[in-house]
């Protein structure tokens, strides 16, 4: 039996088959990546293609001999689905397709995930960029979420939904994205140092209190400018 995120699969209720997902940075496809997601999970039956609330692919009821031989004719990364690690980054359509944007959450996204998905760390990770003050990509309840505005991004942490949902409170704003892309690097490395296992980032935030965690946080990114 296949564990839960290895190859990108989750073992489905039956406790027998498997759901697998590629990883689609920014949510974005060619119509060629959406038609072979399509014939590909046609071709060794599955039982349903889901679009998640993360903007995933889920391709649902394959047998656990079939993963390999599927991701190997579908030729996409296997998504970073469960564990304590950096998850698939959430964006809006930003400047690029709608017309509240301010700020190119798509490049943004685009970077990140470059970086950072699939990144180990004491918890699991979710982060959000929205390109306008609407908040599409449900930046409030992300651990690490940026919001676009005129002036550049706000940088905001420590959200997260279930059983005990957070908003995040911002960090600092103004930022271009070179210097967002270096204050989330900073904040990721802290936590990497300093959280505990299956910690959230908002959970250590509340324990060392927020002002404590903005002061740190913006003395290490000085001393490296």
């Amino acid at each position: 039996m296949l564990e839960d995120g290895v190859k990108g699969v989750i073992l489905q209720s039956d406790k027998e088959t498997y759901a697998v997902a590629p990883e689609i940075p920014c949510g974005k496809l060619s119509p060629e990546e959406l038609i072979k997601i399509g014939q590909v999970a046609q071709k060794y039956k599955a039982n349903t293609i889901k679009i998640t609330s993360a903007s995933r692919i889920l391709v649902i009821g394959l047998e656990e001999h079939q993963v390999d031989d599927f991701w190997n004719d579908l030729g996409m990364t296997p998504g970073a689905l469960v564990g304590i690690c950096v998850r698939s980054i959430k964006t809006c359509p930003g400047i690029s397709y709608c017309r509240f944007g301010t700020q190119d959450s798509f490049e943004l996204c685009k970077k990140l995930s470059e970086l950072y998905h699939g990144q180990e760390l004491p918890g699991k990770m979710k982060m959000g960029i929205s390109g306008c003050n609407n908040q599409c990509a449900e930046t409030c309840i992300k651990d690490i979420g940026l919001v676009g505005v005129k002036s550049g991004w706000k940088l905001f942490v420590g959200g997260n939904g279930g059983g005990k949902p957070r908003l995040s409170q911002m960090l600092t704003k103004g930022l271009s994205d070179e210097e967002a892309l270096q204050y989330i690097e900073k904040i990721l490395q802290y936590y990497k140092a300093n959280g505990k296992k299956n910690q959230r980032l908002g959970a250590m935030i509340d324990k060392m209190g927020f002002e404590e965690f903005q002061k740190v946080v913006n003395q290490i990114v000085s001393v490296q400018n």
